[in-house]
């Protein structure tokens, strides 16, 4: 499977095509290794054809895949050819890096499922249509080339120029040989070859000369530029970017909850954006290099805003607009916004269903009969007592009469105050407050 794009004439994604792309790479601190410091210059002044590879191990790309599709998209738009590779083959096998043990091999109707998925998702950062040859955009799937070969074959034209001592040196391999209840089966051994020869394939096929990918892809990229160097006694070349993470060193992309997806039926725009708002302030400004196509005196002024002003949240919030806006669109990320306000305001009557779930996903929830409500309805002391925000009906009483209690963000002064029927929200929903934060999302059902 093979889809041609280009970057059109007036480019929807609010960036200008850079002059000097090295520079702007540097500003973002996106380049962590170089094979060959000359690689500076011909990214100014020749345009190269560039790729960068995704393993379908789920239907969706996640937000750790997102800073390889954005470096895409800045390479298109500085006149350079991207191509981004779903690896239909190598996602048979399973890449090693970055896990301690063995992945779970996944099925053909599975790898389909999420190639299909991931195709979608990358055609949407990577603008599809017609326009100049030169810099048009290729999305590729590597068991085109992969499943038709044979074992012999790639034995032959591919193992016989590695030793098992170079790839046992790799730190891919080298990792789970460290540990004596973990080892490697040859199966995922044998990944890095295969990757090094989707690298020769797409010199061969579409003049590729350079590969993109993390700080932990170093040593699958350095084989495939070995094997076209020693196969077609041409140049290669690689780039990698630094390792995406939080601020205290753990993996970035993961929650409480899980992975924050791509898909909005996975990660909803909401959550997403609030991902991104919710970054520390030692880590915002990175972000906002890493994954915004913002113009760097505009990220300088946000870093300034950060240190001079953290509680505004000013890079946060600058942030999490333009990376929803960037997966999502624009109208997803109006949503997304008045949903963030509706968490401390009376707006929160107007959310649908689906959107309040979503802004109140980390508060504690409680489940009542339906029929509580019938009658007069249920005393607003005994809830707040139920769901745990008062530990007696004592205490439940002074904190109304103090004006610390709030149903659905309203504030509530009367302790005989009635819950009924009127009060829910979406049919079925009130949302009880005490103070600024402490919230409960009482479910009727």
């Amino acid at each position: 499977m093979m889809i041609v794009a280009s970057v059109p004439a007036t480019a929807t994604w609010q960036a200008e095509k850079m002059a000097d792309l090295v520079e702007d790479l540097r500003f973002r601190g996106l380049i962590h290794q170089m094979t060959d410091p000359a690689l500076e210059g011909r990214l100014n002044a020749d345009r190269i054809t560039a790729y960068s590879g995704f393993d379908p191990t789920a239907d969706s790309l996640h937000v750790g895949h997102l800073l390889q599709v954005c470096n895409l998209r800045r390479l298109q738009l500085a006149g350079h050819r991207p191509i981004a590779v779903a690896g239909g083959g190598t996602g048979f096998v399973g890449d090693p890096g970055g896990k301690s043990e063995e992945r779970s091999l996944l099925s053909a109707e599975e790898l389909q499922a999420n190639l299909e998925g991931i195709h979608g998702q990358l055609q949407r950062f990577i603008e599809f249509g017609g326009g100049d040859e030169g810099s048009r955009a290729l999305l590729v799937d590597n068991a085109d080339w992969l499943q038709p070969m044979h074992l012999f074959d790639f034995l032959r034209d591919v193992g016989k120029h590695f030793t098992v001592n170079q790839m046992v040196a790799k730190d891919s391999v080298r990792s789970r040989l460290s540990r004596a209840d973990q080892g490697i089966s040859y199966t995922e051994f044998s990944y890095m070859l295969l990757q090094a020869f989707d690298f020769l394939h797409l010199f061969d096929a579409f003049g590729c000369r350079l590969q993109l990918g993390g700080s932990d892809q170093w040593g699958n990229i350095t084989m495939g530029i070995e094997l076209i160097r020693k196969v077609r006694r041409q140049e290669a070349w690689g780039l990698t970017t630094p390792l995406v993470l939080k601020s205290d060193g753990t993996k970035f992309g993961k929650t409480e909850t899980g992975t924050v997806w791509l898909d909005p039926e996975r990660t909803s725009p909401y959550q997403l954006y609030q991902f991104f708002f919710r970054s520390e302030d030692e880590v915002v400004g990175e972000y906002l290099r890493y994954f915004t196509f913002l113009p760097h005196g505009a990220i300088l002024e946000l870093d300034a805003a950060t240190a001079e002003h953290p509680e505004r949240r000013e890079a946060q919030r600058g942030l999490a607009r333009q990376v929803c806006t960037l997966v999502h669109g624009p109208a997803e990320t109006g949503r997304a916004e008045h949903a963030a306000a509706a968490l401390f305001g009376e707006e929160v009557a107007m959310l649908d269903e689906r959107t309040l779930l979503d802004v109140f996903a980390d508060a504690p929830s409680t489940a009542l009969s339906r029929g509580r409500l019938d009658g007069q309805g249920v005393p607003l002391v005994d809830l707040l007592v139920e769901t745990g925000i008062a530990p007696s009906k004592g205490r439940a009483r002074t904190t109304v009469e103090q004006g610390g209690a709030y149903v659905n963000n309203r504030r509530e002064g009367d302790p005989g105050r009635l819950i009924g029927p009127d009060d829910l929200l979406a049919g079925r929903y009130v949302v009880l407050r005490r103070g600024k934060k402490e919230y409960r999302l009482v479910r009727f059902g």
